[in-house]
């Protein structure tokens, strides 16, 4: 389909992690064609009026600059 998985984090106050880290901590947990191949780290993430995650929010902020749109 010419997508790849991307993790998006979300980290707690007061802490760090670096890409490549939580890349290798999904692979000792997960399948490696289920491991994210890159990771974007926002400051929140949007939710609904229900309090879900909006995930086209979420997809729309990742994709800002870039030629694809959200669907």
């Amino acid at each position: 389909m010419g997508e790849a998985i991307k993790a998006v984090v979300v980290l707690k106050k007061g802490q760090s992690a670096t890409e490549e880290e939580v890349v290798n901590h999904c692979k000792s947990l997960l399948s490696s064609y289920k491991k994210p191949q890159t990771v974007d780290f926002l400051s929140e993430l949007p939710k609904n009026p229900n309090g879900k995650i909006a995930r086209r929010a979420v997809k729309e902020k990742i994709l800002v600059g870039k030629d694809r749109r959200v669907n």
